[in-house]
């Protein structure tokens, strides 16, 4: 996926997210950019390695749904059969997230701050332009 597509794609997660989290992960990103502004290249890139190891939404709920499940199945196993309505419970909050952007387990996520890959991205673009990574780009003169 393209830089473009990235950042004109639709946020599923960011639409079924109250607007005050919304908000508060928004200025989280703000208040960390003024921190960053007058730090050194390498305080910059430090922090961009950081962000490469942050754990997006997507991948937050991948491993939450594949713990349950798992979990849920080995109990079913070993202990008693009802313990198989649990990954039949988190498969289907899994696969209504894929259809809609959102599962009960979205809104928890996002109280504690969990971004989505795009919010992420965002803050990477943001922390390369504060680097200068995008100094030697050509600029157009104006009026054409």
């Amino acid at each position: 996926m393209s830089v473009t597509e990235v950042l004109q794609s639709p946020d599923r997660v960011r639409a079924h997210t109250a607007r005050e989290i919304n908000e508060r992960i928004d200025q989280d990103t703000q208040l960390c950019l003024e921190r960053l502004a007058d730090k050194s290249k390498e305080e910059i890139t430090e922090h961009l390695h950081e962000l490469s190891r942050e754990w997006d939404m997507e991948r937050r709920l991948q491993a939450n749904a594949s713990l349950l499940a798992l979990s849920g199945v080995i109990l079913g196993a070993t202990a008693s059969k009802k313990w198989l309505t649990v990954p039949a419970v988190v498969f289907s909050f899994f696969l209504q997230h894929s259809l809609q952007g959102w599962c009960p387990p979205v809104p928890i996520f996002r109280r504690f701050g969990a971004r989505t890959s795009k919010e992420i991205h965002r803050e990477k673009y943001a922390l390369k332009a504060l680097r200068g990574d995008f100094d030697h780009l050509a600029t157009t003169p104006s009026g054409k």
